[in-house]
């Protein structure tokens, strides 16, 4: 612990998920005011028992209740300081040509429309500050586009193509916008649906969140407008 993050405001979406509950973890270790939306009330509950943390039920792709959620965090701490999205999802499997339509919707919204809402929430507030920090998770798949999943694929590329634009508008602005892209994270929830893989070469969620916390830190200023592969042993 280093407390990098003492007195600093972060917001991690889904954040008591596979990825977001270590990531939020990692921000409270370095003493930092973590916020969580959440789906699973258990899993808050889990999490709050151990820790200082503040939590909200928010569908992050509904711009009013992202607004509202970002105006509340503003309200109470003056100030927001990170955001982590790492709210997402995944379908696969299936042929382009036999996928319900349904499925493309649902990743697009899920994948992409959570961090377009996110953004446009916090920017403003960023931008008044003069700093801040945008960790976007978004996927391997984006940039390597895997059969199967072309709704998966094409909203984690648009999700990074996104991330990019922003970070062009944000220069010079102090605000920094980043994207992850991980391969397959070792989670209990990917271990159940491919329970022959081995696990040793998927990257896990704490290593995961060591990237996110130094991208969202002073130490990483000069980085803006990446996306940074996290890819293991893959």
């Amino acid at each position: 612990m280093t407390g990098r993050f003492s007195a600093k405001t972060v917001l991690v979406t889904g954040g008591t998920g596979g990825l977001g509950r270590a990531v939020t973890l990692a921000f409270l270790e370095e003493e930092a005011n973590v916020i969580v939306t959440y789906r699973k009330q258990e899993e808050f509950d889990a999490l709050k028992r151990t820790s200082k943390l503040e939590g909200y039920p928010t569908d992050v792709t509904d711009e009013r209740s992202v607004h509202e959620l970002v105006e509340n965090i503003l309200a109470r701490h003056g100030q927001l300081d990170a955001l982590v999205n790492t709210v997402g999802g995944y379908a696969g499997g299936i042929k382009f040509w036999e996928a319900d339509a349904k499925i493309f919707d649902q990743m697009l919204a899920v994948n992409l429309w959570s961090g377009y809402t996110l953004c446009r929430a916090v920017v403003p507030a960023m931008l008044r500050q003069k700093h801040g920090s945008i960790v976007n998770i978004a996927s391997k798949a984006g940039l390597d586009h895997p059969g199967g999943a072309a709704a998966y694929a094409a909203s984690k590329a648009a999700a990074v193509a996104m991330v990019d634009s922003l970070a062009t508008d944000l220069k010079g602005t102090g605000v920094r916008a980043n994207s992850i892209l991980p391969s397959i994270i070792d989670t209990a929830v990917n271990r159940r649906a491919i329970p022959q893989a081995d696990f040793a070469q998927w990257p896990r969620p704490e290593q995961i969140a060591r990237v996110i916390l130094f991208l969202c830190s002073d130490d990483a200023t000069v980085i803006h407008g990446a996306a940074i592969p996290v890819y293991g042993d893959t």
